[in-house]
């Protein structure tokens, strides 16, 4: 039903909430792994929760907004599987809330690295070895359709996601590779968690209650539920997808 049995998936966050939720479920139809992440041991967990070490999970470290780290991860990725067919690029990282004026000018180079240039490297690197059939999935945001106060990083950043994948998706479509961004609302993880309790401090209120007030459905989403998104744009249910957002946020961008 999905036709990713013997595929083989590039998962960058890979040992985030998101990223875990969606291997499991892309491995349980049949895909092959390789999960990157900057952290080792975040790795070695996300593999163990996957039942590994095994031959269908290949586990890379890497900082994905290094050329030459995404150079290596990809060719790691084709050296042992001998192709990718669909890559997620979910690597991500908050930032802070200030104003305009105190905005850390640091901070908002990181946060457009991580999210931005980390994803125009992974297609980069990996599009070459990638045929008919393939997808790309990038992660945006809530945050990307929307803007508040203070959020410079993050929300820059995940707008400039939407450029990206639009520019990929007209460039890549001849070619019957599909491009095209998830854009979750708060999710029940410990990266929102962080993000809410720094919200919390700034507007003296809980952060998770404010966020569940905005959202429409009333609560936060689970990892495996985004995951399940994430499934649908890799696989070929979505054969006649591209250049499209997929919002699941429970209406908070209605």
């Amino acid at each position: 039903m999905f036709g990713l049995s013997g595929k083989t998936c590039l998962i960058t966050g890979g040992a985030g909430s998101i990223g875990r939720a969606s291997a499991r479920l892309l491995r349980d139809q049949g895909a092959r792994l390789a999960l990157v992440d900057r952290e080792s041991s975040a790795l070695d967990a996300a593999v163990a929760a996957l039942g590994g070490p095994a031959d269908d999970i290949l586990a890379l470290t890497a900082d994905v907004a290094t050329e030459a780290d995404a150079a290596r991860y990809v060719a790691a990725t084709v050296e042992r599987f001998g192709g990718i067919d669909v890559l997620f690029s979910n690597a991500g990282n908050f930032g802070t809330v200030a104003p305009i004026t105190d905005y850390p000018t640091e901070v908002f180079d990181q946060v457009l690295a991580v999210h931005v240039r980390g994803a125009f490297l992974a297609a980069k690197h990996a599009v070459p070895h990638m045929d008919r059939g393939g997808s790309i999935v990038i992660t945006s945001s809530v945050a990307g359709l929307r803007g508040d106060p203070g959020v410079y990083g993050y929300i820059t950043a995940k707008h400039a996601l939407t450029g990206l994948m639009r520019v990929l998706a007209k460039e890549l479509a001849p070619r019957g590779i599909r491009v095209n961004t998830i854009n979750p609302g708060p999710v029940d993880n410990g990266f929102q968690k962080k993000v809410e309790d720094d919200l919390t401090g700034i507007i003296g209120r809980d952060g998770t209650a404010f966020f569940d007030e905005i959202i429409p459905m009333g609560r936060h989403a689970t990892p495996e539920e985004i995951a399940r998104s994430v499934l649908y744009l890799a696989s070929d249910l979505s054969s006649f997808t591209t250049g499209t957002i997929l919002s699941v946020d429970g209406g908070m961008s209605g």
